[in-house]
């Protein structure tokens, strides 16, 4: 309505005012069909009209028509012919399970069912006239009377009789009538049909014991007092035992899982859950995908882990989380019907192995499911913790193992706590120690440093000769198989395997300079093909420092004390994204989160290779490289190369005597060439003063000088350049501070 004020002069009559209102019409519009006794057209009840209303008071608005949303909805672009594909293939469900497509899950299905049922009819077959056959003679006695119990009830209509005598308490004539003639007509009725059926029984039994063969009469005997035997058992003791543990096992409903998002806090009244897709069993669980809430995402769902298995009413370790690629909002469940965790994976594949191809991914373990889960250690370095025995080195053995039966594969071996389950592989590896104490003559601490200088010696070279390469053979700098596999150019694939490292980092004398070889390796060798895999028991800062775990790529943490460890193991940040491995139980043994071997994280059941196992793989490994002439280093009997890296300081503190403070320079030559004969073996051919010149100008660039020193010999003093213990010591200490900051 549109209102327009005029006002009316002084001297006008009355009766003559203007109009001052227009009045406009309100269209209406019926929302139900017209129905012919409805009142008028003007006439319109309270909830059967709509208006219409204006949505501007903007006058210049008059006339124009709704057009098309500014922004349309995303359906009116199609989607290019590649990403409609894309789409159906991602919602495609297949047509038949992995294990009827797959051939070694058809073979392990098949395997499964033979042992399985095997095992089932071998179990009964025992206990048939052992434990059956007695419980039948001894409780179809029982069975039988239940039977004619049954039947008489029945037959009299016992189930009606607490109605009659309601009745009767009641005093209700008309009702105890009607019910007393209706249960004479039902005991007539049951009467004749019990009658008959007793003598057609009673017929049959005569005929089956004079006309049946003894073999169908012994069956029907047989089948009777088993019928009698089961309907006599009491319910908490069954005729027939169970041939398997039956584990605690539901049927998930979708009310369930409802109930469990509402105690975890991730739905509320207003806002439910959404199922994409029916629940249904997957493997030995269920697999559940749901939509949560908007404003909720997985990261809410991994904080909600213990609440949301309280809400399912099952163990923690039976849920698992998986997130969907198409939303955030959506989280996919695993729900096991039991813990999938304390099930031992089995024995390794590399049992029956002939041999391996390390550039390719080897069978580690399984995962929650059981499906494989393939490793591989190129281009990365690999740190094992955990707290003890909890199969920590039998993991970390089983990829050495895999090394090992690559007859191409150089093995480096060095276990810090001296155990035996690193023994064997004296067969195969290239330098291998064991402990920190000398024995026999051998400090393997010293070995271990020679090793890691010849190692690290070995990966600049290569480096060098990588970029030198002609590209027919290198054409992208990089190795490649055929390069490892080339006994010309000694560039093999190499795993070098350091077994509780925080013994030899936390040596008193030797441990800083392992420190920065080991971070010099686990950063920079990688990418030439050398590997470094660590294990310890003690991931803290000070056992094993920050700047030696960061160099690691991939990282496999089983069961810890607390979810500190944890991160420190796998990583800053692997909490939030719902790794802990506080949370594995202790008997999760060979149980661990494996992180950056690959792009997704999870967790492994690796397989187990006990001692005796271990020892055939690698009595097999040993008699590959031996075919291959690939048997070198310790396990072939040879002694390390001269340490090409080592400085003229630490020969010439090796050879000074104890107590000695001053020493000729020609004498300490001549201690230098019994030392190394080849690197030192020229010098000492040469005059005394030569001799001395030579070792003065190795000494000069380390800040050590050589002044003369005087000795009596027969009765004469001598006069000859030597050095002094002082002036040696403060230029190893100066190397060593400035090695240890840069």
């Amino acid at each position: 309505m549109t209102e327009t004020t005029t006002f009316t002069p002084t001297g006008d009559p009355e009766g003559t005012e203007q109009p001052t209102a227009d009045v406009l019409p309100f269209p209406l519009k019926k929302k139900t069909d017209p129905d012919p006794t409805a009142p008028g057209e003007g006439t319109v009840k309270p909830g059967e009209w709509e208006a219409e209303l204006p949505d501007t008071d903007d006058p210049e608005a008059d006339g124009l028509s709704e057009g098309a949303p500014v922004d349309p909805p995303r359906e009116v672009y199609p989607p290019s012919v590649a990403e409609w594909m894309e789409a159906k293939d991602k919602a495609r469900m297949p047509v038949l399970p992995d294990w009827v497509k797959l051939p070694d899950q058809r073979t392990a299905v098949r395997k499964w069912a033979v042992r399985h049922y095997s095992t089932v009819i071998g179990y009964h077959a025992v206990r048939l006239p052992l434990v059956y056959t007695p419980k039948i003679c001894m409780y179809s006695p029982r069975g039988a009377w239940r039977w004619s119990t049954a039947i008489g009830r029945w037959v009299f209509d016992a189930e009606g009789k607490g109605l009659r005598l309601n009745s009767v308490a009641n005093e209700d004539a008309a009702e105890y009538l009607k019910l007393s003639r209706q249960r004479n007509d039902r005991v007539r009725l049951r009467g004749i049909v019990a009658t008959v059926g007793g003598f057609v029984g009673l017929a049959a039994t005569l005929t089956l014991y004079v006309m049946a063969p003894s073999w169908l009469l012994m069956l029907s005997m047989a089948a009777l007092a088993t019928t009698l035997g089961v309907v006599g058992a009491p319910a908490d003791r069954p005729l027939i035992d169970m041939a398997k543990v039956t584990f605690r096992k539901r049927k998930l409903s979708s009310d369930i899982v409802i109930r469990a998002h509402e105690v975890s806090g991730l739905t509320s009244k207003d806002q439910n859950i959404a199922f994409p897709r029916p629940i249904g069993r997957d493997g030995d669980g269920w697999r559940v995908v749901v939509d949560l809430p908007f404003g909720k995402s997985f990261k809410d769902a991994l904080n909600a882990h213990t609440k949301l298995a309280s809400g399912l009413d099952i163990a923690a370790t039976q849920l698992f989380l998986d997130r969907d690629e198409s939303s955030e909002r959506r989280v996919s469940y695993w729900i096991a019907d039991r813990d999938p965790l304390a099930v031992p994976s089995g024995r390794s594949p590399l049992l029956g192995a002939t041999r391996v191809d390390f550039w390719k991914p080897f069978p580690w373990g399984v995962d929650e499911r059981g499906n494989p889960v393939m490793a591989t250690m190129l281009w990365l370095s690999l740190l094992v913790g955990a707290v003890p025995r909890q199969g920590k080195t039998f993991s970390a053995r089983t990829i050495a193992l895999a090394a090992a039966l690559d007859p191409y594969v150089r093995l480096y071996v060095f276990d810090g706590k001296a155990s035996p389950d690193w023994r064997r592989f004296a067969l195969v590896a290239h330098r291998i120690g064991f402990g920190i104490v000398p024995k026999n003559g051998i400090d393997p601490v010293a070995h271990l440093l020679t090793s890691l200088r010849e190692l690290k010696a070995d990966v600049e070279d290569r480096y060098h000769r990588l970029s030198e390469l002609p590209l027919h053979i290198c054409p992208e700098g990089k190795l490649t198989p055929e390069i490892s596999r080339d006994k010309k150019l000694n560039m093999p694939l190499t795993l070098f395997v350091v077994d509780e490292v925080q013994e030899y980092l936390q040596h008193p004398e030797h441990g800083k300079e392992i420190l920065s070889l080991l971070v010099y390796l686990a950063r920079v060798a990688p990418a030439v093909g050398v590997s470094v895999m660590t294990s310890t028991q003690k991931p803290d800062d000070k056992a094993c420092p920050s700047e030696l775990r960061d160099q690691h790529q991939a990282r496999f943490a089983l069961r810890v004390g607390a979810y500190q460890v944890s991160d420190t193991i796998l990583g800053a940040g692997s909490y939030s994204e719902g790794l802990d491995a506080s949370k594995l139980l202790k008997s999760h043994k060979g149980v661990g989160l494996l992180k950056g071997m690959s792009d997704d994280s999870g967790i492994v059941r690796t397989y187990l290779a006990d001692g005796r196992d271990a020892e055939r793989i690698l009595t097999r490994a040993a008699a590959l490289r031996e075919a291959e002439g690939t048997l070198t280093g310790d396990a072939a009997g040879e002694a390390p190369a001269p340490e090409v890296s080592a400085t003229v300081l630490d020969d010439v503190a090796a050879v000074l005597g104890k107590g000695e403070a001053k020493v000729w320079s020609e004498t300490i030559v001549d201690r230098l060439a019994d030392l190394r004969p080849d690197v030192y073996g020229p010098w000492a051919e040469l005059e005394p003063k030569p001799k001395a010149e030579a070792l003065t100008a190795a000494l000069k660039p380390h800040g050590v000088s050589t002044e003369q020193i005087s000795r009596r010999v027969d009765g004469k003093v001598v006069n000859k350049r030597g050095i002094k213990r002082e002036d040696l010591a403060a230029a190893i200490t100066q190397r060593n501070e400035k090695r240890d900051a840069g």
